[in-house]
């Protein structure tokens, strides 16, 4: 399973009705840290890519209804993806959560956080200074 997460209901039912109309089964369930909703992972790829941009369009309003109530008080965390697909949160503290959003965008913080779990859950067999050599001989192609 595929899971979503949202800080709002009304959000996370316009998800579930979204994916209901494209014949998307989803499961909703309450977690500590906010509403779930899974969805199976043998979706098609153009139905899932669907289901993930409206979670983006989705995501960008949760951020605009938190920003409008006086900042991140209410929301301290960001989405990202493990290698394999599943979705996570990264609690932290507001004030760190908004000093990020003050110098990144939200897709810049996600791909950091991919990233992160990309390389502790997938760590490359060479070591950092080789990656750094390796690099300029990429870019040069």
């Amino acid at each position: 399973m595929i899971e979503y997460i949202f800080f709002e209901a009304m959000l996370r039912d316009k998800f579930v009705i979204f994916a209901e109309q494209r014949g998307v089964p989803c499961m909703s369930s309450d977690d500590s840290m906010g509403l779930l909703v899974a969805v199976p992972e043998d979706l098609p790829e153009v139905l899932a890519d669907e289901l993930e941009d409206f979670y983006t369009v989705l995501e960008r309003a949760q951020e605009e209804l938190s920003l409008a109530e006086g900042g991140l008080n209410r929301l301290a965390g960001f989405g990202f993806k493990l290698p394999d697909g599943q979705a996570r949160l990264l609690p932290l503290d507001t004030d760190m959560a908004n000093r990020l959003l003050t110098n990144f965008t939200l897709e810049e913080i996600q791909a950091l956080l991919n990233s992160v779990a990309h390389y502790a859950l997938e760590p490359p067999d060479e070591h950092l200074c080789q990656i750094l050599a390796a690099q300029p001989a990429k870019n040069k192609k």
